[in-house]
């Protein structure tokens, strides 16, 4: 890492003495913290493999869960409000072969898939940092993306935690960039599986897209069946000096 990376690194940490402000991305309040529509995603208390159908969940009325709907395919929530460098938080639980992700400013993801069993896994398994790709003609990998150090996943149906340090790219008074983004630990049921990585684009098919120095949670659920819970947030400040 260059020595002026790493004293960024090292310079930015959550304030020892002021209490963390962890910002709740839940689905109360008609999930008033991500930008409408928001497809077919509800509220229920929990959520589960369907008995009839292990590749779908079940779920139970109530709230403190989030679900991407009875057929498990619906649009993506994004976050109204933009972040840069943050820790997050997020619980996820996904069925049998299903596959979601989260991006962070909408542009890098972190791979969700069901990949309990997996020997060698790759970047599209879970913890993985998505290869960049293209869309068209065909869709295609345009390289092999970041594989996660261990395959920490669950079985599907159990209910898996990601925590995330992300620190977001850096920007001139021109708008030219002079740092990349970069995960400085992507820790998965407690396991790192990604560590001090720069992104040099981001991810997907969206590689070509323009960085910015913040920008919206995407939780992805256009792939497979998924529900989130317990999804926070906070920001990273300078150290006072």
């Amino acid at each position: 890492m260059p020595l002026a990376f790493l004293s960024l690194v090292l310079a930015f940490a959550p304030l020892s003495d002021d209490p963390i402000e962890w910002v709740e991305l839940g689905g109360g309040l008609d999930f008033q913290a991500w930008k409408s529509p928001i497809g077919d995603w509800v509220e229920v208390k929990d959520a589960r493999p369907d008995p009839a159908d292990p590749k779908h969940l079940a779920s139970d009325p109530g709230t403190g869960v989030m679900l991407n709907g009875k057929a498990g395919r619906t649009t993506n929530l994004i976050s109204k409000e933009s972040f840069g460098d943050m820790e997050l938080h997020a619980e996820f639980l996904i069925p049998k072969g299903s596959n979601a992700g989260i991006k962070f400013e909408g542009l890098y993801e972190v791979q969700i898939f069901d990949s309990w069993g997996v020997k060698t896994p790759k970047a599209m398994d879970c913890g993985g940092i998505y290869p960049r790709a293209e869309l068209l003609p065909k869709y295609r990998y345009l390289d092999e993306g970041y594989p996660p150090k261990v395959n920490a996943c669950k079985p599907p149906g159990e209910w898996q935690t990601l925590d995330v340090t992300f620190l977001a790219p850096r920007f001139d008074a021109s708008g030219k960039k002079t740092a990349s983004a970069r995960f400085v630990k992507v820790v998965l049921n407690g396991q790192i599986v990604q560590q001090d990585l720069e992104v040099s684009c981001p991810t997907g098919h969206a590689w070509k897209t323009k960085e910015l120095a913040k920008g919206p949670i995407l939780l992805q659920a256009d792939h497979g069946p998924v529900a989130f819970r317990n999804v926070k947030l906070h920001a990273i400040q300078p150290k006072a000096k």
